[in-house]
């Protein structure tokens, strides 16, 4: 696969999609409602990190999938994963909930370090464990 990873892209790119809506109908956005900005950063260098490392492997620290069959199951897991997330954006547009908050960070999180784990991206997987719990906690803190 080199030093691209068109899969990661499409990933990425479908993803963001309900994230682009979401920002364009719903102007004032979302509100941060727990200010730690510790936490806030890690999430933010996690986020950026996942979002380059999926598309981008860097030599030395990318190893690729260990066979045929566990890239099959990165595109497939990957897949239902993002369709989950994309139906949870579906079905939860309008309704702020807890269910919806720890959706929407969970699913990205598992993306994200399932990813950096099947295609032994150690920078990804780096970035993955930044985000999840960060991000996590920040989508909790808000819905309560």
């Amino acid at each position: 696969m080199g030093w691209f990873n068109v899969f990661g892209l499409i990933f990425m790119a479908v993803i963001l999609i309900p994230n682009i809506i979401f920002a364009v109908k719903c102007k004032d956005g979302f509100e941060n409602r727990w200010h730690n900005p510790f936490v806030e950063a890690i999430e933010q260098i996690g986020r950026f990190g996942c979002f380059g490392f999926m598309i981008f492997n860097i030599p030395g620290t990318w190893f690729g999938w260990w066979s045929d069959e566990a890239f099959a199951v990165y595109l497939v897991t990957d897949a239902l994963l993002v369709v989950l997330y994309c139906l949870v954006w579906i079905v939860c547009f309008r309704k702020s909930s807890m269910f919806r908050a720890l959706a929407l960070s969970i699913l990205p999180s598992i993306l994200f370090l399932f990813s950096g784990i099947m295609t032994r991206s150690v920078l990804l997987t780096i970035a993955a464990l930044l985000f999840a719990p960060a991000h996590i906690a920040i989508s909790y803190r808000n819905a309560k």
